[in-house]
């Protein structure tokens, strides 16, 4: 039998342990836009929500520049609308896309992409990927709803529960991960996930041009490398070189100036001088697709779900659209007075997201291997597909309407290559 004295030691135990441990209704493992625009999609429940984010409050308030420009369809635009975000993003580092060229090799023929529908402005917008960052965050910091607890790491994963590196542990009825595409809390929960290392680099700058680009984006399938040069606002482009990653610390090293006359040949003067502008930043290649997207009280959004190469500008326009699809999973269990964690909602949620992300993953990886593909036989095929593509009116037809992503029954976001 025990003492009085143990038995307050044990009671005393238990009290500290319930301490440290806290409920809530859905806990969001990462801060950036996936977990923040899917914790903004749910401002209107009366779900309590926790966000933990290992970065400091002010890297993901204040975020920095950090190269990488987004191409969104009209759908992302759309939906960060819906989210409020749109608002807070300055009109005038907002840069339509009106047109689009696809070049291969040393060829001037190119795949050309017009936006001949009237009713639209563009074929898509290009946002620098902080402005979108801080603008979702703006939406999210006074929500009610919604805790943000940063400079903290997840150590373990279970159902329904977390353990962090301050010793809290919470409990929740659904977990949702949006901690990148090597994400650890992926792992911890037994998905699998296909991954594909392109062993390619993307070394992204912006460059001030002589020339107008006409609100033109061009993906220059060079051999042995791409150069995508993509329209910002004013006499101003984002460059985006993709290269094995053997030779990319040599461009990276370059002086300004001979950075300058690479670009500006690799592009073959079609912009006159080029002007390298800031820093440049590079970021290795590498794609994932989890096998599934849910376990139990669990779900996987943003590039943890799927981590896209940038060729064809899914990613985070599938980011975007996962966190909805859950999102409005979750708000029909809570009309029906569901458990919002059940494995009928995430399967729903599963199924949606796996038939609008296995295809294109797969697919954008297919192009990748042929456009990246420098034997005779693929430079034929290469060749023959762009042609095809430009004369045969219902298939371009079909791809334009896709690039506009106008219709949400249609997806496939703008090529950025």
């Amino acid at each position: 039998m025990l003492s009085i004295s143990e038995l307050c030691v044990i009671l005393l135990y238990i009290y500290l342990t319930e301490i440290n441990k806290m409920n809530y209704d859905i806990i969001i493992i990462g801060a950036g836009p996936a977990g923040l625009s899917f914790a903004r999609s749910l401002a209107d429940t009366n779900l309590n929500i926790l966000m933990i984010e290992k970065s400091s409050i002010d890297q993901i308030s204040q975020p920095a520049p950090d190269g990488r420009e987004i191409a969104l369809t009209h759908l992302s635009v759309k939906l960060m609308k819906e989210l409020g975000a749109w608002s807070h993003i300055a009109p005038e580092v907002i840069s339509p896309i009106k047109k689009a060229k696809v070049l291969n090799g040393t060829s001037p023929y190119f795949l050309n992409f017009d936006n001949d529908n009237s009713s639209l402005e563009a074929l898509g917008y290009l946002v620098p990927n902080y402005q979108i960052r801080k603008a979702l965050y703006e939406q999210v910091k006074n929500l009610e709803n919604v805790e943000i607890l940063t400079d903290v790491a997840v150590t373990d994963v279970q159902v329904g529960s977390i353990s962090l590196s301050n010793g809290n542990k919470f409990e929740a009825s659904l977990i949702v991960a949006a901690d990148s595409r090597f994400s650890e809390s992926r792992r911890k929960m037994g998905i699998a996930a296909s991954m594909h290392d392109f062993s390619r680099v993307a070394i992204v700058s912006r460059m001030e041009h002589e020339k107008s680009h006409n609100q033109t984006a061009f993906e220059c399938f060079h051999y042995g490398r791409t150069l995508a040069i993509l329209p910002m606002a004013g006499n101003m482009s984002s460059a985006v070189i993709t290269v094995s990653s053997d030779i990319a610390n040599s461009i990276l090293n370059m002086e300004p100036e001979q950075f300058n006359l690479h670009v500006q040949e690799q592009f073959k003067n079609r912009l006159g001088s080029m002007k390298l502008i800031g820093k440049r930043y590079s970021y290795p290649l590498v794609a994932v697709h989890a096998k599934k997207f849910v376990a139990e009280r669990f779900a996987l959004i943003g590039d943890a779900a799927v981590g896209m190469h940038p060729v064809t500008a899914h990613g985070f326009n599938l980011g975007l659209r996962g966190q909805d699809t859950l999102a409005k999973e979750i708000k029909a269990a809570i009309a029906k007075k569901k458990d919002i964690g059940s494995s009928i909602v995430l399967a729903k949620y599963d199924r949606k997201h796996q038939a609008i992300t296995k295809p294109l993953y797969f697919g954008t990886n297919k192009i990748v291997e042929l456009f990246t593909n420098d034997t005779l036989p693929a430079k034929v095929v290469r060749s023959v597909t762009l042609r095809f593509a430009n004369h045969f009116a219902p298939i371009k037809r079909m791809i334009t309407n896709k690039l506009t992503e106008k219709d949400q029954k249609a997806y496939l976001p703008f090529i950025k290559l």
